[in-house]
């Protein structure tokens, strides 16, 4: 970790309102071919574990991830919070303070049904390629397929079902992700900063779906990109145990 981090952290160790605000894969956990094999590295979870139990400090997951599969890879519950499906996707609680309602319209739901028909066949015809369900959509990966197979499925996704009326497209690392509602995760940290008060916000990600958080960012707040990769966060890392250290040191920084 460079001193220049280790500077800004230690500032925002001393805000009283603290917004930690964090995407799970190749973040908090390296990137693997089997998502559902995800786990946090050991000495990320203890830091968010405590971050998340000190005074003035509320700890977020923002992930593409279905918030109740983000639950399940991650291992994280309360007082940690978790919002999935790249922003759209709030928990209850969550969902109620800030007055949101009914997840998916009926058109939506619909929607989003014939979305999967439309993709299913189209993965199932790739060796290796997976469709992730999600609450609002699905998600096409294609991380460890052979990579013109890979890439001709993403190209037939974009130009079909990404295509449909009211289905909004959202490209990642290896992945299309295509839900029925639009949001992103950086409309949801803002939501989140407004409905907190908080004095500041520390977000990481590696994704380009979390360009959306880094360039709304400002004043006090720090951004941590993950890896390589153009980016509007002010500090970068090599990969999560670089985070783990970061997240360690905030931790230990802000107990004092």
């Amino acid at each position: 970790m460079s001193t220049g981090l280790a500077s800004e952290l230690d500032r925002l160790a001393g805000v009283p309102g603290l917004l930690v605000a964090l995407d799970f894969d190749g973040v908090l956990a390296p990137l693997v071919d089997d998502p559902s094999s995800s786990r946090p590295l050991p000495a990320s979870a203890e830091a968010v574990r405590t971050l998340a139990g000190l005074a003035g400090t509320t700890v977020v997951m923002v992930s593409g991830r279905g918030r109740e599969d983000l639950a399940s890879v991650s291992g994280f519950g309360a007082p940690v919070r978790l919002v999935g499906s790249h922003g759209s996707e709030f928990d209850p609680a969550l969902a109620a303070s800030l007055g949101r309602g009914e997840f998916l319209s009926p058109d939506q739901r619909d929607r989003r049904a014939a979305l999967i028909e439309d993709l299913q066949p189209l993965v199932d015809d790739v060796a290796g390629a997976r469709l992730e369900i999600k609450p609002a959509g699905a998600a096409v990966h294609v991380r460890g397929v052979d990579p013109a197979a890979g890439t001709a499925l993403l190209d037939r996704v974009r130009t079909g079902a990404a295509t449909r009326d009211g289905v909004d497209a959202t490209e990642g690392k290896d992945v299309v992700d295509l839900a029925v509602l639009r949001t992103t995760k950086g409309s949801a940290v803002h939501a989140l900063r407004a409905h907190l008060r908080v004095d500041a916000v520390l977000f990481a990600g590696d994704d380009v779906t979390d360009e959306s958080v880094f360039t709304r960012l400002s004043g006090r707040d720090v951004g941590i990109k993950v890896g390589d990769g153009d980016t509007a966060a002010t500090h970068r890392v090599a990969g999560p145990e670089e985070i783990a250290d970061a997240l360690t040191h905030l931790a230990r920084a802000r107990t004092r």
